[in-house]
């Protein structure tokens, strides 16, 4: 018996050893020069992290992402007293946990996020403890946990959301005194989970988030772009339309603007504007001259980026100079993945055994590819318990019978044919109406309700009369003064 003890120890001591060797340290060095993450060799371990490493980025030029299939467990852009950088162009990048640009305190990070797609797990910080900078003109941005920028007293963090998309769990800027951290967002969207008005306002009130550096609006919504979630944008005073940084159909076929009105009575505003695929905007034709107009017909193609620009006149001010110039406004036809609400998460309870209740999801897409596809499926339900039943598991807005009280999980799916996009959902299912409300946070039993069947009635009244004057304080004092 002993030796065979000893052996399973030894076995287990083996197996955990395997497991530790297995979590290493990634540095990138670029030793082929490619600057492609996806080289082995470009790693000191001459292999690529996987979701167990950890992968530090801290030198110059950083690696590019520009395929599917990037990964680690936790990504530090800028360690140690170094200075490193990533860009992200058109492809995949998945962090099993956290995401730090510009990790320690004497480090420099910077995020160039273009297009494609990053997933991070956990937090994503920008100015953990050092520098942090993101500039980001397109793709998405998933956060799971945190999305923290300047987090710590000697953090500074920049975020410049010229365009694509943040969505994150949670949100928070300068928790330290000391940190320095701002956002200015021209033509993206920032998304968190829930209500985040008054923090996101806050934010905004002390100037950290700004619109076009001061000179547009921003626009700040809970529930209302996106259900269950706060929406923030922003809108330049010229009110570019297709929206700036936004993906669009290949069908849109019209810019819109919206000119000031002149600075003096009488004077008469018009615009040159110049619109092509040339991130040079002046080098592309005008589509416009000297014309008070403010719509214009364009023709587009697909997985094109374009790039647009006014010049604005007005007469009681100049005759050949323009008196504003509008930043380069920039949108694309590139896909985009389907954003996928399965909707809020639900307590309930069975009736006679069951409960058939409506998944009722949200799916926003850009329709640049065929028409998105959808799946429910479960991920989790009780042990033993009957298979919960979906009605029709390929639809976003389908019914679900469950047969058994616990937790289910589902999750929908969606894919446009290239990219694919998801979320869940969770069902408490209690045995009746009472165990439900009691499960709520925050709930508060009725005065008189002393069974505890979450109503006042002749059961407690009865209670009450069998108990009433009775007494059951002590009646001797066990503890007495000298």
């Amino acid at each position: 018996m002993c030796g065979r003890l000893f052996y399973l120890l030894s076995f287990v001591l083996v197996l955990s050893l395997v497991g530790d060797v297995q979590a290493v340290t990634v540095n990138w060095t670029d030793a082929s020069g490619d600057h492609n993450w996806l080289t082995a060799t470009n790693w000191d371990i001459g292999l690529l992290p996987t979701s167990a490493d950890t992968a530090i980025i801290k030198t110059l030029p950083g690696p590019t992402i520009a395929n599917e299939g990037a990964l680690t467990g936790v990504l530090r852009v800028g360690a140690g007293s170094a200075t490193g950088a990533l860009t992200v162009d058109g492809g995949t990048l998945t962090t099993a946990t956290n995401l730090h640009v510009g990790q320690t305190q004497d480090s420099s990070g910077t995020l160039s996020m273009m297009s494609g797609n990053i997933t991070v797990g956990n937090n994503l910080a920008v100015g953990l403890n050092g520098s942090g900078t993101i500039n980001m003109t397109g793709g998405t941005i998933t956060v799971g946990g945190n999305l923290w920028i300047a987090n710590d007293t000697t953090a500074k963090g920049h975020v410049n959301l010229d365009g694509g998309m943040i969505t994150a769990n949670n949100f928070q800027m300068r928790p330290q005194s000391g940190a320095v951290g701002t956002m200015n967002i021209r033509g993206g969207t920032l998304i968190i989970n829930g209500d985040m008005l008054s923090t996101v306002q806050g934010y905004i009130d002390n100037g950290w988030i700004t619109a076009y550096e001061g000179k547009g609006t921003l626009r700040l919504d809970y529930d209302v772009t996106n259900p269950g979630r706060t929406t923030l944008k922003a809108i330049h005073m010229l009110k570019p339309n297709p929206p700036n940084g936004s993906a669009v159909p290949v069908s849109t076929d019209q810019l819109q603007w919206t000119l000031p009105e002149p600075n003096q009575p009488g004077g008469i505003v018009t615009c040159d504007v110049y619109f092509g695929t040339n991130p040079a905007v002046e080098a592309n034709p005008k589509i416009v001259v000297r014309r008070t107009v403010e719509t214009a017909s364009v023709t587009l193609t697909p997985s094109a980026t374009y790039y647009w620009a006014l010049d604005i006149y007005d007469s009681s001010i100049s005759n050949t100079e323009p008196f504003m110039l509008s930043p380069v406004f920039t949108f694309n036809t590139m896909n985009q993945a389907p954003i996928v609400n399965a909707g809020a998460d639900v307590v309930t309870w069975l009736q006679e055994g069951r409960r058939t209740g409506i998944l009722d999801a949200t799916v926003t897409d850009d329709g640049a590819l065929i028409p998105y596809t959808a799946k429910w499926t479960v991920v989790s339900e009780p042990n033993g318990a009957p298979a919960a039943v979906i009605q029709t598991a390929t639809t976003e807005d389908t019914t679900i019978t469950l047969s058994a009280t616990g937790r289910y999980v589902l999750q929908l799916e969606t894919s446009d044919g290239e990219y694919t996009g998801s979320d869940t959902v969770t069902i408490d299912v209690y045995n009746d109406s009472c165990q439900a409300a009691q499960s709520v946070p925050g709930y508060q039993p009725l005065v008189g309700d002393l069974n505890g069947d979450c109503r006042v009635d002749d059961t407690d009244m009865a209670l009450l009369q069998e108990n009433w004057l009775k007494d059951n304080s002590l009646t001797q004092n066990w503890f007495l003064l000298p």
